[in-house]
């Protein structure tokens, strides 16, 4: 069952974690294994789903990914060309 009737991506600060995790040179994988360290469970196929938009990201998960990629958390969730 479907939590939302939506067409489109379902978070908007996948393409920032793409971005800045390409910039780290890091793999989804490694992605993973930091968040799993920080206390977050989070898979590389997870992190794959939320890059092409396809999982939504919840609130409390935005300060891991933050904290692992060295960004603050409201850059993340910044859309392109709104700087």
């Amino acid at each position: 069952m479907k939590l939302y009737d939506y067409h489109g991506r379902y978070n908007c600060s996948g393409e920032r974690i793409r971005e800045q995790r390409k910039a780290l040179h890091l793999s989804q994988e490694q992605l993973a294994a930091k968040m799993q360290l920080a206390g977050l469970d989070v898979t590389q196929h997870m992190i794959s789903r939320i890059e092409t938009g396809l999982r939504i990201v919840p609130d409390f998960e935005i300060p891991f990914f933050a904290d692992a990629l060295g960004v603050s958390p409201l850059w993340l969730l910044e859309r392109e060309g709104s700087e």
